[in-house]
């Protein structure tokens, strides 16, 4: 049993992100807990994590219990090792998988194809996150690094919060950003009125997305972006703040015929490039993956001009 005090500096937030600052446990455990009924506020058990808190009041977390995210191994198809070592693995992530498993995603994750793959991941943390230092959305595909040993995760970790690790994108976005090339600062939080959706919103998480134009064609554009932070869909999210959604990302905004044109189900959205300083050897370490096909055939059609509404 873990106990808490909500500090009031916290009060008005939801109790499941409260639950996941204040214990250090990913918002996955925290939902696990709370759908099993093992978090209590003031002795309530709480039913929602959308439960606001004022602040001041005693958190308690059962977490010795077993929550119902487990971790089958099972091969995911697409998913690419393209390097490891004896403290990390480096995947190349196809669309449709999740970093890891979690309430409510039944399809594959990348926690579970590595144990399927034989890779041995040791670190600290829930089992369904382990070696865990950055996500991708399933909608997303690109390149992810996953910490095989504790040094590695404990350093890897911290290099993510320094904000020294290089995370390159590229998008395929709606129109033309003005200007060409800039960056985006505005705090994204929950979106206020659906769950599984973010925004900019006022008090939240300080972000900052710096973005380059690659190749600029009738109907969109072709960004390339480096994030400084690394907030839940903060591309998306920032983009379709400009006006500018990923082409193919219907949640924030784009323009469904358009997807439909160019074939695609999913955001123009890929991570293209990442490099960081290896947490045990010290040297420095740099990945990139090419487009998958879906992709490349949708960037081939808007430079054909087939992207235009007709």
């Amino acid at each position: 049993m873990s106990v808490f005090l909500v500090p009031d500096g916290l009060a008005g937030d939801r109790v499941d992100a409260v639950a996941a600052r204040v214990s250090g446990y990913s918002r996955s455990r925290i939902e696990g807990l709370i759908g099993e009924g093992h978090v209590t506020l003031d002795g309530a058990v709480v039913t929602k994590g959308s439960q606001r808190v004022r602040g001041g009041e005693l958190l308690e977390l059962d977490d010795s219990a077993p929550v119902g995210v487990q971790v089958s191994p099972q091969l995911a198809d697409g998913v690419a090792i393209v390097h490891q070592d004896a403290d990390i693995v480096v995947v190349d992530k196809p669309v449709g998988v999740a970093a890891h498993p979690s309430l409510g995603w039944e399809g594959p994750s990348v926690v579970e194809h590595l144990a399927a793959a034989g890779v041995q991941v040791a670190t600290s943390g829930a089992a369904e996150r382990q070696g865990i230092v950055q996500r991708l959305d399933v909608g997303t595909s690109g390149l992810m690094v996953v910490a095989k040993s504790e040094v590695a995760y404990s350093v890897l970790k911290q290099a993510f919060r320094d904000r020294v690790v290089e995370k390159v994108y590229h998008a395929l976005v709606q129109g033309h950003p003005d200007p060409f090339s800039g960056t985006i600062e505005a705090p994204i939080g929950r979106h206020p009125g659906a769950e599984w959706k973010m925004a900019i919103v006022e008090g939240g998480r300080h972000s900052v997305t710096h973005y380059e134009t690659l190749e600029a064609h009738r109907a969109a554009t072709l960004l390339e972006i480096h994030l400084e932070t690394g907030r839940t869909h903060q591309i998306r999210v920032h983009m379709a703040a400009i006006g500018h959604p990923c082409v193919g990302d219907p949640l924030y905004g784009s323009d469904p015929g358009m997807a439909e044109r160019l074939g695609l189900v999913r955001q123009w959205l890929h991570a293209v490039e990442l490099g960081f300083t290896h947490p045990t050897s010290g040297d420095p370490v740099r990945f990139t993956s090419p487009y998958p096909a879906d992709l490349a055939h949708a960037l081939e059609l808007v430079r054909d001009g087939i992207a235009q509404t007709r």
